[in-house]
């Protein structure tokens, strides 16, 4: 496994997020609550520059009016077509309820660690 310096620890503030270029690969690189997590900066659908969208809550609601804001900061939405995905994850955020015809859809997940207030993200 080889590893790529996102930059220090200090250029990723908590909230934030940075692109990197890796082995050819655009990886956006995030800090949740001082925890660090990289996704292929690459949406499955079209190929949208997905770490470049809204990083956003996931919004839950009980009935019409109602809604709850969760998970702030941890679902970045797809600039082309509003795709969601959890950053923790890489997963698609999707409606259990919806039926169609399904396809397998992933963003690659790639391990981060800190080392000397360095950030490398593991390919």
């Amino acid at each position: 496994m080889k590893r790529f310096l996102a930059g220090k620890v200090s250029e990723i503030p908590e909230g934030s997020k940075k692109i990197i270029q890796a082995e050819g690969r655009s990886v956006g690189v995030y800090n949740i609550a001082g925890q660090y997590y990289a996704l292929r900066n690459t949406c499955p659908h079209q190929g949208a520059e997905l770490c470049s969208g809204i990083t956003a809550s996931y919004i839950t609601s009980s009935g019409p009016g109602d809604f709850v804001y969760e998970r702030e900061g941890e679902i970045v939405r797809c600039p082309w077509h509003q795709w969601e995905f959890d950053i923790k994850t890489g997963c698609m955020i999707t409606d259990p309820k919806m039926r169609t015809k399904t396809y397998d859809v992933t963003v690659e997940r790639y391990d981060v660690s800190v080392e000397e207030n360095q950030v490398y993200v593991h390919l």
